[in-house]
């Protein structure tokens, strides 16, 4: 929307303002939302020529009233634009229009509306603490993204002795299963070892299915060796392993048959397992010297069966995998993992760091929760193939470029997984929460302080 013709000093602003938000507004709202926000400046020019022709405050504010009740009219604009961009355009047509009445009634004793913005930006700063943006990054990560050493110490040391209780109760009622070694990763994590010549591992785009991280584990050598040779062939399920019936199996075995009171006693913690979800997950609550619980946080720990063939990591998470009970999800998680340690150890960088502080905005905050680990991850991966830059020092600015790469990433709607670029890591994200995460980031442009409170 272009003004034509002569412009009161103040319309200008104003002007400037509107015309700024509709050449962006596809970057946060898309095309739909760009219509919705063109209907919605139409109420906010009508607004500024009623507050050009005020002649006092009372006036002005009541013209400026009518006009976004007309903007509130507009049923079918997103949520962002009355939550966000009202409150945005609203701030600087309230500061147009003290100027318009300045200049119409001719008052030089009036306060220069240039104060306002100062006394508001000294005002933020106070609250900030005067803090650079890379001093409250650092505060951040110590404060709300990094764990204390104490707490991950008592972390591994529980889910150790678990994991302990667990494999030993496995190997004596289930003797003949064939497991391997339970070790501790990102979940707890249980090996199930496959006969090699009876087990064949199917890619996911080899499959039906045609999904690079659905892959199914296929029977083979029937002819030779009958069904029955393998432990694993009880959980065949037209021909092939089943993730969903050994999910079952140790929901069975293991959550609602070990005696959770006794191994509570033993570890001094009230250890049970959370039943109705599709995981296998334990709940840890620390006791008090009574033996009542306490009120420290509870520890979740998942048991996560696993099967491993060279590099190649399948999961069994039939809530990624649903509704297809013989798919086994490919697990990028240990790839990228290893990649970000490589790249950290090679330059001394915070790469890792930086993923850290990503993932506490992102759950703490509500309009970016759905974005999870693995966007976060393969975004600091993409963008760590162009800028090798990663030190300390340049937190601030790598916090401030992943910003503004993950508006770009919702805006074409895709992030492509470095390992898997098949698979479009924001495919499960809903219009409305892309709407509501990119107007939170495109406002962080420049205020990415408001992602640390």
């Amino acid at each position: 929307m272009n003004f034509q013709g002569s412009r009161r000093r103040g319309e200008d602003g104003i002007a400037m303002v509107i015309d700024f938000l509709l050449s962006n507004a596809r970057l946060v709202l898309g095309v739909g939302g760009a219509a919705m926000l063109g209907i919605a400046t139409l109420a906010v020019k009508r607004l500024i020529e009623r507050a050009g022709r005020a002649a006092d405050d009372e006036k002005v504010e009541q013209k400026m009233a009518e006009s976004w009740e007309e903007l509130s009219l507009v049923s079918a604009s997103p949520t962002l634009i009355k939550k966000g961009i009202e409150g945005v355009v609203m701030k600087h047509v309230a500061k147009a229009a003290r100027q318009q009445k300045a200049d119409l009634c001719q008052q030089p004793q009036t306060s220069p509306p240039e104060v306002v913005p100062k006394v508001e930006s000294k005002s933020k700063r106070l609250q900030l603490c005067v803090l650079t943006l890379q001093e409250r990054l650092q505060q951040y990560y110590h404060t709300r993204a990094a764990l204390a050493p104490g707490e991950i110490q008592r972390a591994q040391s529980l889910a150790l002795d678990i994991c302990t209780e667990i494999q030993g109760f496995l190997h004596s009622r289930l003797p003949d299963m064939p497991l391997g070694e339970m070790n501790l990763g990102g979940s707890l994590l249980d090996d199930l070892q496959l006969e090699a010549s009876l087990w064949r591992l199917v890619p996911g785009e080899e499959t039906l299915l045609t999904h690079p991280l659905h892959w199914m584990v296929r029977r083979v050598n029937l002819e030779y060796f009958p069904r029955g040779r393998s432990y694993w062939d009880r959980y065949l399920v037209g021909g092939y392993l089943s993730a969903e019936a050994v999910v079952n199996m140790f929901s069975k075995a293991v959550m609602e048959t070990i005696n959770w009171p006794s191994i509570s006693s033993t570890l001094d913690c009230l250890v049970r397992p959370v039943l109705g979800g599709p995981d296998l997950k334990l709940e840890i609550r620390p006791l008090d010297e009574f033996g009542a619980e306490s009120g420290d946080e509870p520890l979740f720990i998942s048991m996560l069966p696993l099967l491993r063939e060279g590099d190649v990591v399948l999961s069994a998470q039939t809530e990624l995998t649903s509704p297809w009970v013989n798919a086994w999800h490919l697990s990028l998680y240990p790839w990228e993992n290893q990649r970000l340690s490589q790249l950290d150890t090679a330059d001394g960088g915070r790469r890792r760091q930086t993923l850290k502080i990503l993932k506490a905005v992102c759950r703490l905050n509500p309009a970016l929760r759905p974005l999870e680990a693995a966007p976060l991850s393969n975004l600091i991966l993409h963008l760590s193939d162009g800028e090798s830059d990663w030190s300390e020092s340049s937190l601030h600015a790598r916090f401030q470029q992943c910003i503004m790469e993950l508006i770009g990433y919702l805006e074409n709607g895709a992030l492509h997984s470095y390992f898997k670029p098949a698979v479009n890591l924001l495919s499960g994200l809903s219009e409305d929460q892309v709407d509501q995460m990119g107007f939170m980031l495109y406002c962080a442009v420049t205020e990415p302080e408001i992602l640390l409170i």
